[in-house]
């Protein structure tokens, strides 16, 4: 069915300096400057990763601290969107991109030169503020620009490819600069990136402000930045502090609290930050349970098939970010794809397909990432399988998302649309680390029961595959392949329990989006 799209919940007399029924002609070419920011910004998510042995032995890291590293970009990133969002809105979504990017390359410059890890910590975080104006800007211009659902639908498709594309070549690219340089190497790469994507956007992108400026909403700015913040605090120290630990309940709890009252207040607010009356909109919110959901299974699953990889498998850092090539390389082709298939058989089933191709694929890589498993065959299937649902996913949910606003709402709701995509990830990566913990560590204990093994070697062993390993090659020479043994038997059991857990919520999304989505995208 065809749904109309809802526009009627904004003030209908806020106009635009550019008329939103007027094509630009440079739209094709303001793209790449689009996706080189979307770039930029995701691939900083997960380049990091790579480099952690390396800040460990040059800043001396501990593991709580490495965590930080890894975390403050994406605390500070989550919990500012919806803030970036409303204020490119109300001050220009090209002044605050352009902006965001400058200070960006300014804080990675700071964490390149990073002397110790408290300094490092600080520019992560800086530089997840900067992310947070960036980002939400790409998607507002782009559908400022892309007036044409069809032309937008693939629009997004590209610019969702782009997101897959810089999720799966952190690693590799992280991995190749520290063959070569040191570890403020992939801090500094940033810098050519924004020079040519500032370049690119002063001359190419149009001036898209609103004629009628409206009041800036400073006390939603502020509620929903404190309670998005504590939110993803709680998830992500959830698994360190405890579930059910008062520091991760009083987080969940004043989180609950500070977002109830963002929406009471905005609902009260003539012009607020956003209008939460969108998320009454079918379209939109089961748009963004399903980018929610589709993340939460990648990040949950890159999360621990890289572990599989340099720890069972036994392949290097670079090694192991060549070998997610496969993923990359479908999302780059099947994204756009998947936009164009949603144009002609509607989003309802192509989401709702993909979400079922991402529980397909952490299905088998549950059942089958073994020691033993060949790459190129259940390995590269579940990745694949993985890919193709992602592409089926992030274009047309996003167009759902985008596409149920009005003009002035578009910085809001793309802010929303990546505060989803965030706490999605975030959630799978908490979650499902967990499960593969609790799966994971007691095996590994009872493994190591029948050995003379101090008991903080056992805990440690319990806690990290990386600490099990060590214990090994400690032990006997003639226990250690029993002890590695067990210790891969212990790994692949966490796995198949996270992946099938990941699998059970693809499933409940994609039963979702066949009931909520609508069945043919909007004209």
């Amino acid at each position: 069915m065809t749904e109309p799209q809802t526009t009627d919940i904004a003030s209908p007399d806020i106009g635009e300096l550019v008329p939103r029924h007027s094509h630009h002609d440079r739209r094709w070419l303001i793209l790449p400057v689009l996706c080189l920011s979307v770039f930029l910004v995701v691939v900083d998510n997960t380049i990091v990763n790579v480099a952690l042995p390396s800040l460990s032995r040059e800043l001396g890291a501990s593991t709580n601290e490495l965590q930080w590293i890894v975390d403050a970009y994406s605390l500070a990133f989550a919990g500012l969107l919806l803030a970036g969002g409303g204020i490119g809105d109300r001050f220009g979504r090209k002044g605050v991109m352009q902006l965001g990017l400058v200070f960006f390359a300014i804080f990675s410059v700071m964490a390149a030169a990073s002397h110790s890890t408290g300094q490092l910590i600080s520019a992560r975080a800086l530089m997840g503020i900067a992310a947070a104006f960036i980002f939400p800007a790409t998607l507002a211009i782009l559908t400022d620009v892309f007036t044409d659902p069809s032309e937008r639908q693939k629009a997004l498709g590209i610019w969702g490819a782009t997101s897959g594309i810089a999720v799966a070549f952190g690693p590799i690219t992280g991995g190749a600069l520290l063959e070569h340089f040191w570890f403020g190497s992939i801090f500094l790469v940033n810098v050519p990136i924004v020079v040519v994507t500032l370049i690119g956007g002063h001359f190419l992108i149009p001036k898209l402000e609103h004629a009628v400026v409206r009041r800036f909403d400073t006390r939603g700015v502020l509620i929903s930045t404190f309670g998005v913040t504590l939110l993803v605090l709680a998830i992500i120290q959830g698994p360190q502090w405890g579930w059910t630990s008062p520091a991760t309940l009083g987080c969940f709890a004043i989180a609950a609290a500070l977002l109830t009252a963002f929406t009471l207040l905005e609902l009260r607010t003539a012009e607020p930050l956003l209008d939460v009356r969108v998320f009454t909109i079918p379209r939109f919110s089961s748009g963004a349970a399903s980018i929610a959901v589709a993340f939460f299974c990648l990040f949950g699953f890159i999360f621990l098939i890289t572990q599989y990889f340099q720890f069972v498998k036994g392949y290097s850092t670079l090694s192991a970010g060549v070998h997610t090539l496969p993923f990359a390389i479908v999302a780059a082709v099947f994204t756009p794809l998947g936009a164009i298939a949603a144009l002609r058989v509607g989003t309802r089933l192509v989401v709702g397909v993909g979400l079922a191709l991402m529980a397909g694929g952490l299905v088998l890589a549950g059942t089958s990432s073994t020691p033993q498993a060949a790459y190129f065959g259940p390995v590269v299937i579940s990745m694949v399988l993985l890919a193709l649902g992602l592409s089926f996913v992030t274009a047309p949910a996003t167009e759902a998302v985008m596409g149920s606003l009005a003009p002035e709402q578009v910085g809001a709701g793309a802010a929303v649309n990546n505060t989803t995509r965030e706490l999605g990830g975030t959630l799978g990566v908490a979650v499902l680390g967990s499960v593969f913990a609790s799966a994971y560590g007691p095996r590994t204990l009872h493994a190591l029961a029948g050995y003379p093994v101090p008991a903080s070697a056992r805990e440690a062993a319990r806690q990290s595959v990386a600490a099990a390993l060590a214990v090994a090659g400690h032990a006997p020479g003639a226990v250690q392949p029993t002890i590695r043994t067990a210790v891969f038997g212990a790994f692949s059991s966490g796995l198949e329990a996270a992946c099938l857990v990941g699998a059970g919520v693809a499933v409940i999304g994609a039963i979702g989006a066949f009931i909520f989505l609508p069945g043919r995208s909007v004209e």
